[in-house]
């Protein structure tokens, strides 16, 4: 049984906890897996990183957990343990987790053991608290990491459902495009007071691609490649961009970046242009809610002037809101906000608090 087997098998179990599994876990370190859980969604990388351990534990139980780099005494390569079976497998189960991996983090991907004295600057000291103290207990107490992982899980579970939240279709069909604009800026730039929100108008353009692609002529037998992590970085991304629309022959024809509250400058377009000569788009957008750098937009326009020369790909530098009104023509409105609802719904990047934003809009439009 490999890694991925081992957490698939722990999470049907976890849906229910008897007294017995609860009770054989001291009630300190009970306590301590419900932070971890409880701060799950905020907290993925320390809660992929700790999955990742226990479960390592239960099929290697002589190792030392806490040693979680192979050129560590004694340790194993436990990134690539959850880079290659776990996230994906956390993905699956759409429970919290990482782009790729918990230790693109630096404050876990320190060369030091995850002892009680681990120096790593996890943000949250609560947390970090917990979570180095459940590796210390379960190093000394190595058959509770199952009761420990069931117990984690069935929390994450208990916050997701917690989480859900139903939004209702759109029920009035005289809704205009200006409109649609204003309540979808509302939605965009509210002051949640938490991150997450920079994603919002990716779901948005990528609601408006999936009935251009059905609807418009230019993008028939086009496909929309499905939608990556917006926290993602340049460096560590496998994509050109936050959305990709391939042709017939499964080439690149369109990719959109979105910027929010990002100026323009120079710097940005070479970024894209590095992107431009690895992927090999026919036209890369630049959508962003602020203006072009005034002091470098004229070598940005001679930049992207020699693009087009040299490679052939056109660059459009343009703002969110003018982009969604001006596509907004070409399809059919009552998709787009059903595919953008669903969107919203479903996406594990965002907070509660901006799903229930959305959903709070929908029914003033409802009821307008």
């Amino acid at each position: 049984m490999n890694h991925k087997q081992k957490l698939l098998n722990i999470y049907n179990s976890s849906f229910s906890i008897s007294e017995t599994e609860l009770n054989s876990i001291p009630a300190n370190y009970r306590q301590l897996i419900e932070v971890i859980g409880k701060q799950a969604y905020e907290q993925k990388a320390v809660f992929t990183v700790l999955i990742t351990l226990l479960i390592h534990k239960l099929l290697h139980p002589e190792q030392d957990i806490r040693k979680h780099q192979a050129k560590m005494a004694g340790g194993f390569a436990a990134r690539i343990i959850d880079t290659q079976l776990i996230t994906p497998t956390l993905k699956e189960l759409e429970l919290p987790s990482m782009a790729e991996s918990g230790w693109l983090t630096r404050s876990l991907e320190q060369p030091h053991p995850y002892n009680l004295d681990y120096p790593g600057k996890i943000r949250n000291t609560t947390v970090k608290e917990a979570f180095l103290n459940i590796l210390d207990q379960v190093q000394k107490e190595p058959k509770q990491a199952e009761v420990i992982l069931k117990i984690l899980i069935n929390t994450v579970i208990q916050v997701k459902n917690k989480n859900v939240l139903l939004i209702s279709p759109l029920t009035n069909p005289d809704i205009s495009i200006p409109l649609i604009a204003s309540y979808l800026k509302e939605h965009f730039y509210t002051n949640y007071g938490t991150h997450g929100g920079a994603k919002l108008p990716v779901l948005a353009i990528y609601a408006m691609y999936k009935s251009l692609i059905s609807e418009v002529k230019r993008y028939e037998n086009c496909t929309l490649a499905s939608l990556g992590s917006h926290t993602a970085s340049d460096l560590t991304s496998k994509t050109s961009g936050d959305i990709e629309v391939k042709d017939f022959q499964k080439q690149l024809l369109e990719v959109v970046e979105v910027k929010s509250n990002i100026e323009i400058d120079l710097n940005r377009i070479r970024i894209v242009y590095e992107k431009i000569k690895r992927f090999n788009p026919r036209r890369y957008y630049v959508l962003s809610d602020r203006d072009i750098k005034s002091s470098e937009r004229e070598e940005i326009e001679k930049l992207i002037e020699n693009i087009g020369k040299q490679h052939g790909c056109q660059v459009i530098i343009n703002g969110i809101i003018p982009t969604i009104k001006y596509y907004l023509r070409l399809i059919s409105l009552d998709k787009f906000i059903t595919d953008y609802s669903e969107l919203v719904k479903s996406d594990s990047e965002l907070k509660f608090i901006h799903k229930r934003k959305w959903s709070e809009i929908i029914e003033k439009v409802n009821s307008s």
